[in-house]
């Protein structure tokens, strides 16, 4: 008797596991998996940012230190021209300040659509300030096959007044390592504007990432901007007061 009870509770164990492993992740869990993963708690490294153009290119490199969704910032260090630059994110506010002419500058909403350094990324790209997983709506609309990776296919919706740029997302995230593989970015009319490809997994810090990313304009043929990730740390301790305006003109 005691025999058969063991075997029962062992059965049932069984199941309940098999049960739990079978279930899917929802769309929100999956895409919150792989925002917690890009950022951490906190981040910083050195990044390479390379515009190209018919006939030419150009690259600038920068230093970045993020924290959460609320603080981001992003110091230039070359080239010689645009060197000292500081990006600021605190909350909603964004600010840029620039040695040459010593000018603290506050970017407004209505411009975070704009081009960042003539790039095609745009200052809400590079600062992050929007958050995909508090501002939209997500639905898992299943998983496709993206470079190589099996990716969940997820559609983002922006929620009613939520100060967002962009009219829909559709993200590809891989489902072997939670990251953003495929993403494309659609205006309020529902035209694709631009898509943004991951490539070169490798480890950085405590975990493994995309460490190349390219944005690629849905209208401008053979027009790109690829970001490269140097370097990267996750989790180390960063202060809050690192994220001010007086921190921004002694930065190096």
């Amino acid at each position: 008797m005691k025999k058969y009870f063991i075997a029962i509770v062992l059965f049932v164990g069984v199941l309940v596991f098999t049960n739990t492993e079978a279930q899917e992740l929802t769309a929100l869990e999956i895409v919150t998996k792989a925002d917690e993963k890009n950022r951490g708690e906190t981040s910083q490294g050195e990044m390479t940012m390379t515009i190209v153009r018919k006939g030419w290119s150009r690259s600038v490199t920068m230093k970045s230190w993020s924290k959460g969704t609320d603080y981001f910032l992003i110091y230039i260090t070359s080239p010689a021209k645009e060197k000292g630059q500081v990006f600021l994110k605190r909350g909603k506010e964004m600010w840029n300040w620039v040695p040459s002419i010593e000018k603290m500058i506050k970017i407004p909403p209505s411009m975070m659509m704009q081009s960042w350094m003539g790039s095609d990324f745009t200052n809400d790209d590079l600062v992050k300030q929007s958050s995909i997983v508090v501002d939209y709506t997500h639905k898992l609309l299943g998983k496709v096959k993206i470079r190589e990776k099996i990716c969940y296919k997820i559609e983002l919706i922006p929620k009613p007044d939520a100060p967002v740029v962009w009219g829909k997302i559709i993200t590809y995230i891989t489902v072997d390592g939670f990251d953003f593989w495929t993403s494309k970015y659609y205006d309020e009319d529902g035209y694709l504007v631009n898509t943004d490809n991951a490539y070169d997994l490798k480890k950085m810090g405590d975990r493994i990432i995309p460490t190349k990313m390219e944005m690629i304009p849905t209208e401008k043929k053979g027009q790109k901007t690829i970001l490269t990730f140097n370097s990267m740390q996750f989790n180390k301790k960063i202060d809050d007061s690192f994220f001010s305006q007086q921190n921004m003109k002694r930065i190096r």
